[in-house]
């Protein structure tokens, strides 16, 4: 994984979902992002707090991102991201899986149980799924 320029190569900004993560410089395939920290809870802990932005890393532990100095927690989930999370060492490391265009916003898939238990229920609202709405609305399907 090789990584990128010191200078932060991304913003935050307006999205569709509210605040995401953009790319100002462009961000090659590969190459390493942004890490994803916070104060480390156990899961059990974890149950009993209530935001968005817990992250499991396995079965003990979870990170609590909730800081807003923990800027990865800007990046939202898409159903065809341009970004992946490896975790490595109990460290949350979000990598580039596709090249990403300055202006692009930078999305990872948050995993079935999170978009099940949060996102499902509210209806997705990635470039994915709003190309498919549009285009099943076009056809008389919605």
């Amino acid at each position: 994984m090789k990584s990128i320029s010191p200078r932060r190569p991304f913003r935050i900004g307006r999205s569709r979902t509210g605040l995401g993560l953009f790319a100002t410089k462009p961000i090659e395939k590969g190459d390493f992002i942004i890490k994803y920290w916070g104060r480390r809870v156990s899961n059990k802990l974890a149950d009993e707090i209530d935001n968005r932005y817990l992250f499991e890393i396995n079965s003990r532990w979870t990170v609590d991102g909730a800081t807003r100095r923990n800027i990865a927690r800007y990046i939202n989930h898409s159903c065809r991201p341009n970004a992946e999370t490896d975790i490595i060492k109990g460290e949350i490391l979000i990598t580039a899986i596709k090249n990403i265009a300055p202006g692009d916003e930078i999305t990872y898939d948050y995993g079935k149980d999170h978009f099940n238990a949060f996102i499902k229920p509210k209806g997705c609202r990635c470039v994915k799924c709003a190309e498919q709405k549009r285009h099943a609305r076009r056809n008389g399907r919605g």
